[in-house]
């Protein structure tokens, strides 16, 4: 058979796995890999701005799409720019196999130029890492490699390649089957586990489904939602989970956890049987771990068995995919008799219903409004910090919306190339993305490729000139003491001790059109239909919104870090 280089061989792998888009960033260790995808016609080259930006864009584009993101960057500082995106999406589980330039084998280890161990340092964050050796196993690891990623729990994979091996002559074939010793995902339910959990959830009083993001990666939405309306048993879900079922379905009551709705946190603290499929238990939803569900069993599905029992110990453990166990739920299901347990629930949210302190300034449920009544289906994409718990408060996520963000690490800066790995892969969706004005400057250079891409995003920016989700727990447990939070502060205000600030830097609107982009101020309420409006009219092109907050919004509301989920603030 002829013989061709690795580099070859690489390109011919990412056509047979079906890739049509990735994004990469050249260096010396890569230049040769570069060459021959230039040669090629049919694999989309996107040429981001920063790597870490680059891994962002691939995740957006996965979650968005269901398909493995790829990414391709050189060895050294190359390499270790991908660090957080790969702990981002291997949190979040998200399908990746980024491959990484490295140096010739006989230079490994001799601290040669642009030389780091990354599959060392990122082993811990990966799902699978390895550096190909031999030319021989090249055709194998990849095949591994995306079958590793999209299977199972899904997650990043690490691929580094010495620039000798990719160089080398060897065979053109490429491997049509994966059989790793060790690795076997489970594809099906133990159907004696399940129907010991669906025999508790018709004997339960106060039952109750908590859905985490497993059901949207699973896209195991659509059955979920027959299920929950055959059992008419309500549902909570983490803020990753929502959208497992509309947010306007009368049966959802709302996210739980540390800004989870007030009902929300009351049906789970007073539930008989906790049914849970697809989360982690994080300390974000818990709260003190004893004191989580206390009158509750809880039944657990997830496709991971080590995310069983780890956090929160469960009566009925249940390893398989979510929507493979769903769809089996619904051949059993039948109305579990709730009335009375949502009657108590629909009490609860009389009591303290979800909403913001009315101000005379415009403030973020205005612009969640805009967004709900003139987008019909969207991709929405957050940046981390305040901004990000009131959008998965407010904003709709029905059947033809979909919600996506750092969920589990909390990446500031993945806003802004979320939503441009979101719009390559949906170039027919409207796609938004909201950030705050810190965060947004993270990985504002992306507008760049936005422009470049001709990308209609609409980067809306919460600027209240703080960081503010650190300045709220300043605000409430640091005795005001806002360290390092005024994105204002600098010389200016060191040498007046506090009592001199200069405007906000930078203008974004300037900014924006120095991009290329549309940059839109808004100030008023009665101005943000017609910014929306008048960023819709640019089809090929991103718009800027900046919106001007009050430092002081609160996002309400929050339990007190080491509090219970009965421990909420709601107002101050």
């Amino acid at each position: 058979m002829k013989q061709i280089s690795g580099n070859k061989l690489l390109v011919k792998a990412l056509k047979e796995e079906g890739v049509e888009t990735l994004f990469g960033y050249p260096g010396a260790c890569t230049i040769d890999i570069s060459d021959e995808l230039y040669r090629q016609n049919g694999i989309d080259i996107i040429l981001p701005r920063h790597e870490q930006a680059l891994v962002h864009e691939a995740d957006a584009y996965a979650r968005t799409t269901g398909k493995v993101g790829v990414c391709l960057v050189t060895s050294g500082p190359g390499a270790t720019n991908l660090v957080t995106g790969l702990a981002t999406a291997n949190y979040d589980s998200v399908p990746l196999v980024c491959f990484t330039g490295q140096v010739a084998r006989h230079l490994i280890g001799n601290d040669a130029f642009q030389e780091v161990d990354i599959v060392g340092i990122t082993r811990s964050i990966t799902k699978y890492g390895v550096t190909v050796r031999n030319r021989e196993d090249l055709g194998r690891i990849i095949k591994e490699a995306f079958y590793i990623a999209r299977t199972g729990r899904p997650g990043p994979v690490l691929i580094d390649l010495p620039k000798d091996v990719m160089a080398e002559l060897g065979s053109a074939e490429y491997p049509k089957s994966v059989n790793i010793r060790g690795y076997k995902p489970n594809t099906s339910v133990h159907m004696g586990q399940l129907k010991k959990a669906l025999k508790m959830l018709q004997k339960a009083k106060k039952p109750l489904f908590l859905a985490g993001g497993g059901v949207n990666i699973a896209h195991a939405n659509e059955i979920f939602t027959t299920v929950v309306e055959k059992t008419q048993v309500p549902v909570v879900t983490t803020v990753m989970g929502r959208g497992a079922i509309s947010t306007k379905h009368p049966l959802f009551i709302g996210n739980l956890g540390m800004h989870g709705s007030y009902a929300a946190n009351m049906a789970v603290s007073n539930c008989d049987l906790l049914f849970s499929i697809g989360t982690r238990f994080n300390d974000r939803i818990t709260g003190k771990l004893h004191e989580f569900a206390p009158n509750a069993q809880i039944v657990h599905i997830d496709i991971d068995t080590a995310s069983i029992s780890r956090n929160i110990h469960v009566d009925v453990p249940i390893v398989a995919d979510a929507k493979e166990a769903i769809t089996k739920m619904a051949e059993y299901v039948t109305d579990c008799g709730t009335k009375k347990w949502l009657s108590e629930i629909e009490g609860w949210k009389n009591e303290h219903p979800l909403t913001m302190k009315n101000r005379p300034l415009m403030g973020p449920l205005d612009i969640f409004a805009a967004i709900n009544e003139q987008f019909d289906d969207a991709i929405i994409v957050t940046d981390v910090g305040q901004h990000q718990m009131l959008t998965s408060q407010f904003v709709d996520i029905t059947e033809k919306r979909q919600l996506i963000m750092s969920g589990g690490l909390g990446t500031m800066g993945y806003g802004l190339p979320g939503a441009i790995g979101a719009q390559i892969g949906n170039p027919d969706t409207p796609v938004i993305s909201i950030s705050g004005d810190g965060g947004v400057q993270m990985n504002i250079q992306e507008l760049a490729t936005a422009v470049l891409e001709e990308l209609p995003i609409i980067c809306c920016i919460f600027n209240n000139t703080y960081l503010g989700m650190v300045r709220q727990w300043q605000k409430l447990f640091y005795g005001k003491r806002y360290a390092m939070t005024n994105l204002r502060a600098g010389a200016l205000s060191r040498r007046t001790d506090g009592e001199e600030y200069p405007e906000y830097t930078p203008d974004f609107v300037k900014l924006a059109e120095s991009y290329g982009a549309k940059g839109i101020r808004v100030s008023k309420r009665e101005e943000i239909a017609a910014a929306f409006e008048e960023a819709k009219k640019n089809k090929k092109r991103p718009t800027i919104i900046e919106f001007l907050i009050d430092p002081e919004e609160m996002v309400y509301p929050m339990i007190k870090p080491g509090g219970t989920l009965a421990d909420m603030i709601m107002d101050c």
